[in-house]
């Protein structure tokens, strides 16, 4: 007998015109209403058969079940390429490695990056950026059909606006889990058009999706915190609060995982950051990823070197899954090279003995982020006192209701408690500044900690350096800086634009996921000199140009600087080849003046592109 799911049918009735406009743009079906206004073609909660297996997301979580009593993290490789039958030719080598090896791997296969922009308001920008950052829907389906998920489980990351609609295509095509969050995190204001607070409420549904229908979800991630220079006790308060809501959802603890970022600097504070997490959340899971080198090496043996000492602090924190990485700095991975990293990886963890360490220091810094955590979620709840770590269980988060929590998240996000320095979300306050100490860790710099946040209680570094100046406008010239296409990834032009202010520019910032024309028109409106966009999905051969194109229409193409900076190819075979071509022949067959790949020295670019505009000036004249 099947198992009610009241609240899977109420999403497809209150969200079905959001639906429809899914299976227009991305060529799916998706369960609807029939003419009656019954529900179709919605397929039965798991565990059910799909292509012969029997699917669940109870069995990723008898693997990490596994993983705890063997001690030893079970691989969680991600991998997924823009065809279903790109995707499964290059999952062969992780197949047959983890089958060397004689274990099971829980494969992540990366999607589409349209999938993070709502198909009903984003039409446009999902067609304009079609093919690139992973597999599409129908891809998931047919990777299903050629045998994926068959002997190891897969997940699908379905972040953005309508994280919902991709879960429930993840349920159609037959995935046993799939990645939620970020939920709460100031972060995922970035990831595609709408507001933060429908992202905040779409995540929920997808939670409420993953609960009815035994999926197995990635709930939230501490990761995408670290990457923006956010701090380890934040991370904490913002997936205690998106459990929260996965209690009122009714999501098993079982089928909930949260991701860390693991630095590999210091494995005292990584084990710490495990063990602040673990004694504190509600989930049974924890998911680990290496951090990755904001400015890698451009050797990859060094990368992989780096990657090694994250997968000695993963043995070490006895983590649940670990998420192998290969070749991070050169756009997607080969089968072969993330199989070479599965290796590596299996050879650290076999060779790494696993003892139980109990340094001082350990216990110090897990108090030191619980007690952060515990003050940045009593304010975020408007407590007139601090909390302690084991109150915080499901009978607590009963006490509030579902819409409370979302409106106590964005609340949060919009007042400057929930805050990091390179947080993407444009509705939200941003105020604090962090300092990375030499021990690893990152902690507030004096007098910038969360707003609304007893400062007491806030990790604050305590070693001599010089704070960042707030940027002073100095140069008459202004600079529209913006990523185009679907693309989500604001790091690197966020170290791009804090350059350019260090030199004394006024920065028109856009943001992510940007119309390229769109673009053009603002540098139009303001009058800027220069403007620098941004991708790094291989598609800026396409999106570029056509920048540069709309400044012709406009009659500005030959008074404005237009520079571009991401990665050239997506692929990492077709990368080398790109970069042979501009060091040959320049970067004009990508319709800039200037580019700047992965590993360049933003200040230098700073540097070079203000002597373009002079002499933009000077032609004037």
């Amino acid at each position: 007998m099947q198992k009610s799911r009241p609240n899977t049918e109420k999403i497809i009735r209150e969200d079905i015109e959001t639906i429809r406009a899914y299976e227009r743009v991305f060529g799916v079906e998706m369960p609807g209403l029939d003419a009656d206004g019954n529900i179709v073609r919605l397929p039965e909660a798991y565990p059910r058969v799909v292509n012969g297996v029997e699917r669940s997301g109870y069995r990723i979580s008898a693997l990490g079940r596994q993983a705890a009593q063997d001690q030893t993290p079970v691989l969680n490789p991600i991998l997924g390429r823009n065809t279903s039958e790109e995707t499964w030719a290059e999952s062969q080598p992780l197949y047959e490695m983890a089958e060397r090896f004689d274990r099971k791997i829980f494969h992540f296969i990366h999607a589409e990056a349209t999938r993070h922009i709502d198909p009903k308001e984003g039409e446009e920008l999902i067609e304009q950026s079609r093919g690139k950052g992973g597999i599409t829907p129908q891809g998931e389906r047919e990777f299903i059909e050629m045998g994926g998920g068959a002997v190891h489980p897969v997940r699908i990351n379905a972040t953005g606006d309508t994280t919902h609609l991709n879960v429930l295509n993840a349920l159609v095509a037959g995935f046993d889990g799939t990645d939620i969050g970020p939920v709460i995190h100031v972060h995922f204001g970035g990831r595609g058009i709408l507001d933060f607070r429908s992202k905040v409420k779409n995540g929920y549904k997808a939670i409420q999706l993953c609960a009815e229908n035994n999926m197995f979800a990635q709930l939230d991630t501490h990761k995408h915190i670290v990457n923006i220079m956010g701090t380890d006790g934040m991370a904490l308060a913002m997936c205690l609060l998106s459990e929260g809501l996965a209690v009122k959802a009714g999501l098993d603890p079982g089928l909930s995982s949260i991701q860390m970022n693991l630095g590999g600097i210091n494995v005292l504070a990584d084990i710490a950051l495990i063990r602040a997490f673990r004694d504190t959340i509600w989930s049974e899971f924890i998911n680990a990823v290496p951090e990755t080198f904001q400015n890698p090496p451009p050797d990859l043996i060094a990368e992989q070197a780096h990657f090694a000492r994250m997968a000695v602090s993963a043995k070490l924190s006895g983590v649940n899954f670990y998420r192998t990485k290969a070749a991070e700095n050169v756009g997607i991975p080969t089968g072969e090279s993330m199989s070479k990293a599965m290796w590596a990886t299996y050879n650290v963890f076999d060779n790494t003995y696993k003892v139980d360490i109990q340094d001082p220091f350990i216990e110090a810094r897990k108090k030191e982020i619980q007690s952060e955590a515990m003050a940045i979620l009593s304010a975020a709840l408007g407590l007139d006192r601090i909390l302690e770590p084991g109150e915080v269980t499901a009978a607590f988060w009963d006490r509030y209701e579902d819409e409370q929590l979302i409106d106590i998240a964005v609340a949060a996000g919009k007042s400057g408690i929930f805050d990091t320095p390179r947080a993407a979300g444009w509705d939200l306050k941003r105020h604090v500044k962090t300092h990375r100490d030499s021990d690893g860790i990152r902690r507030y710099i004096k007098g910038y900690t969360p707003l609304g946040v007893d400062p007491a209680h806030m990790p604050v570094s305590q070693e001599m350096f010089d704070v960042p100046p707030e940027p002073v406008v100095s140069k008459k010239e202004k600079i529209v800086m913006a990523t185009v296409g679907a693309d989500a990834h604001v790091i690197g032009i966020n170290m791009a634009k804090e350059a350019f202010q260090r030199a004394g520019y006024e920065i028109i910032f856009l943001q992510g996921m940007n119309m390229p024309e769109t673009v053009a028109d603002v540098v139009a409106e303001t009058g800027a000199d220069a403007v620098g966009v941004s991708n790094l999905l291989g598609l800026g051969i396409e999106l570029f140009p056509r920048v540069g194109r709309r400044l012709e229409q406009l009659g500005l193409r030959g008074k404005v600087v237009l520079f571009a900076g991401g990665r050239i190819a997506e692929k990492e075979e077709e990368h080398a080849m790109f970069e042979k071509k501009i060091a040959e022949e320049g970067p004009g067959f990508l319709g800039v003046d200037a580019f700047f790949g992965p590993g360049s020295d933003v200040d230098k670019a700073a540097v070079a592109i203000s002597e373009m505009m002079k002499e933009k000036q000077e032609a004037k004249k």
